[in-house]
């Protein structure tokens, strides 16, 4: 079975090969000098981060587990991280809007470089420590760099389109080439050089201090609402008004919560899916398999993003069945095909099939991070865009914190069950979101800060 699993990393490679050599004029988007030398310098600063990012990621529950942690001391690190997102990253997140996002980028990276200096400590208290301090970097990850982009592309007047151009080429640089490049980087460091778990952290320290050097040096400060009253708690009612007064925010992000719960639900499922009897596969040439399914993704995302038809409204809402069809698999196999009882071994006939199925998600994965980046891009306020964003991660910090806390309470075919039941309705969602895609704002943002103005005095 080992030559199955060159065989799928070869087709994939091939396909998005193809498809990045067959793209005519109708694909791509004609920009200017100025453009491509802005993008250029912000894909660089992403991909930079992302490497500190990607080069964590797999040795997190090892370097724990060497230091002698049990699973349920691990788990509540995880716990911790995700925890530590939702409180803690939502206030430091949404301080973006006020005091600049530059600035809030350049508080990622010394935040997570100092989350990775914690990983030499053997001590729980430390690593707890450390878990707090990635949870809040990983809310300023997803928020603070897009909407600095968000901000400095409208700033420069660039055309609105070509902004789905820098989504597209990030997801295919970032959450594609450099999470299989780190990936191999990382097992150069542990397995051939043999410089230990923690080796990994200190190279992600190293890019990240790269990343902020490059921010530091080249990228002017935006804002979002900078007005001299604003507290942090009035920016939160403001960002809540919002989403309440309109329809396609509040769709936006249920659709957001519901489809990324499933995916790091799918991240801590995959391996006991695939190796339900301790069979013996390749975790590491598996993610970076997904990982080529997921630039596979952004690929067509590009695609799809450069022509005016078919709208991201109406394709996500096929990805979105898609996506729920593929995680149906363990399901189907289950009651398809006979479960072997020999422990160890190679991977079995239904671990391939479920192999393909979760190649196919992480397809729609790499499909719907530009793509919801793009509607982001359309649908959230300027004024409070980071605000709102991580308002969208509160639900989805809450349901992954569950989901870690009961991960061995259901089996695997139920939760995989639920998150194929949660994509469905993403997709019914953005369905109707389709539906009142073109309906006027009920509001804008200036309007509901004078109505927060002229109420003030009555909460006094």
């Amino acid at each position: 079975m080992e030559l199955f699993f060159f065989v799928v990393f070869g087709a994939l490679g091939a396909v998005v090969a193809a498809l990045e050599l067959s793209k005519n004029s109708k694909d791509r988007i004609n920009t200017s000098s100025a453009f491509n030398s802005f993008k250029n310098n912000y894909l660089l600063v992403y991909s930079l981060m992302m490497a500190g990012d990607w080069l964590q990621g797999p040795y997190v529950y090892y370097l724990y587990s060497t230091y002698g942690f049990g699973k349920g001391e691990i788990g509540q690190l995880f716990i911790a991280g995700f925890g530590s997102s939702m409180l803690f990253g939502t206030i430091v997140g949404s301080l973006a809007d006020k005091q600049g996002r530059r600035r809030a980028c350049v508080t990622y990276c010394i935040t997570y470089i100092l989350s990775c200096i914690t990983k030499h400590s053997p001590e729980y208290r430390v690593l707890m420590v450390g878990r707090v301090l990635g949870g809040i970097a990983t809310s300023l990850l997803f928020s603070a760099f897009e909407s600095w982009l968000v901000a400095e592309h409208n700033k420069r007047g660039f055309e609105q389109q070509w902004l789905s151009l820098t989504f597209s080429k990030a997801i295919f640089l970032g959450n594609g080439l450099v999470a299989i490049l780190s990936g191999l980087f990382g097992n150069l460091l542990v397995d051939s050089l043999s410089l230990g778990p923690v080796a990994p952290f200190d190279a992600a320290a190293c890019f990240l201090a790269i990343g902020m050097a490059v921010i530091l040096s080249s990228w002017t400060e935006n804002f979002g609402d900078a007005s001299d009253n604003k507290d942090l708690l009035t920016q939160f009612r403001g960002a809540a008004v919002a989403i309440a007064s309109d329809e396609k925010i509040a769709l936006l992000g249920a659709i957001q919560s519901l489809f990324e719960g499933s995916m790091y639900t799918f991240v801590f499922l995959w391996t006991p899916a695939l190796s339900p009897n301790d069979e013996e596969i390749p975790h590491g040439f598996i993610f970076a398999t997904f990982m080529l399914a997921s630039m596979l993704g952004s690929s067509l995302a590009s695609r799809l993003m450069a022509r005016s038809s078919p709208r991201v409204e109406s394709y996500m809402q096929i990805v979105f069945v898609i996506s729920s069809v593929s995680l149906l698999l363990p399901i189907v196999t289950n009651f398809l095909v006979a479960p072997s009882k020999v422990k160890g071994g190679g991977i079995s006939f239904a671990g391939c099939l479920q192999l393909l199925g979760f190649c196919t998600f992480e397809a729609c994965v790499g499909i719907f991070w530009p793509s919801i980046m793009k509607m982001r891009s359309q649908y959230i306020p300027e004024e409070a865009r980071s605000t709102i964003m991580n308002f969208f991660r509160i639900p989805l910090n809450i349901f992954v914190c569950i989901v870690l806390y009961n991960v061995d309470a259901f089996p695997i075919t139920v939760m995989f069950g639920m998150c194929s039941i949660f994509l469905f309705v993403a997709s019914i969602l953005q369905r109707r979101l389709m539906a009142i895609s073109d309906k006027p704002k009920i509001e804008n943002w200036s309007a509901m800060k004078e109505r927060d103005a002229e109420a003030e005095p009555l909460n006094e």
